[in-house]
């Protein structure tokens, strides 16, 4: 194989790859710091088999403190709160409802996202003390159909092989400070 026949299968390799990637819905940051503050950033890189996508509800995850969405200009909001099965203290007061779900809707069916481009949909809250994996279930609907990017593996944190796998946040524990004398 000659040098350029290598570097046209290697491109092709990591273009399929760039695809792959595409195809589902991912964090923009899949990586955070335990006990702070997280800009979670959903990217959308298509619909549903060709459909456009009208509406997006996201699960937030158990330990995600006071979830608030980032308002998108022609789309409405909505939120679900729950009693807490673990109440959290935030700024000296006992949090014991908190937001579990967040709703993204097209008002208008203009600004539906076309299935040939991509937007990203954020919100924000604190992380939990504990480092570990978070995942992020997403139900994604279209004009015709939906996609629940909700499958998680049944052992660790690598999503080869499921269908419609959760966005994963890696929570990492800070590094540790080291003082010098």
């Amino acid at each position: 194989m000659t040098n350029k026949h290598l570097i046209g299968a290697l491109c092709s390799g990591l273009f399929a790859l760039a695809q792959a990637a595409q195809a589902h819905i991912v964090l923009t940051e899949p990586q955070a710091v335990a006990g702070t503050y997280y800009k979670a950033t959903l990217r959308v890189g298509h619909g549903c088999n060709g459909s456009a996508t009208t509406s997006l509800a996201v699960q937030v995850p158990t330990g995600f403190e006071g979830a608030k969405p980032q308002p998108k200009p022609g789309w409405s909001l909505s939120s679900r709160t729950a009693k807490l099965a673990q109440p959290y203290t935030s700024h000296g007061k006992t949090v014991t409802d908190d937001v579990v779900e967040l709703r993204w809707a097209a008002s208008t069916r203009e600004a539906a996202l076309p299935d040939d481009q991509f937007d990203e949909f954020a919100f924000m809250g604190r992380l939990p003390d504990l480092a570990g994996p978070m995942w992020v279930k997403v139900l994604q609907t279209c004009e015709s159909g939906q996609n629940d990017w909700s499958d998680i593996p049944a052992h660790g944190t690598s999503t080869r092989g499921l269908k419609l796998p959760a966005a994963l946040l890696d929570v990492q524990l800070a590094p540790a400070q080291h003082h010098n004398h």
